[in-house]
């Protein structure tokens, strides 16, 4: 678990809401100094207060934990089968070729 990506992430989403640590420790019923140790990345935490704080800042537990989240291809191929097993053969091409030009967007940002 990449903790420390973990508490900047909840900082940051802590600074969206401008919230203090000890706002947010108020409605997640933890200490401030917790709160703290934990955008640090010093203290792990549990289940319940990782979900009380995506509850609270609006966000899933998945975007909290993206950075400890890994994804192989099949896993990636898989979920684009899903996205397009119901799409007909013209939004399957707009989706290909969106896909595509961001992929050329992106190969033309690297070599500049």
């Amino acid at each position: 678990m990449d903790y420390d990506a973990l508490g900047k992430r909840l900082r940051q989403e802590r600074h969206k809401m401008n919230w203090t640590q000890e706002k947010l420790a108020e409605k997640v019923e933890v200490s401030d100094a917790y709160i703290g140790q934990i955008e640090r990345g010093e203290r792990s935490l549990s289940l319940e207060t990782l979900v009380k704080l995506a509850n609270q800042l609006g966000v899933t537990v998945d975007y909290l934990l993206h950075d400890s989240i890994e994804i192989s291809d099949d896993q990636f191929m898989n979920q684009i089968r899903q996205i397009m097993l119901d799409r007909s053969p013209k939004e399957k091409q707009l989706a290909l070729d969106v896909m595509k030009l961001m992929f050329a967007h992106l190969d033309d940002m690297e070599t500049k």
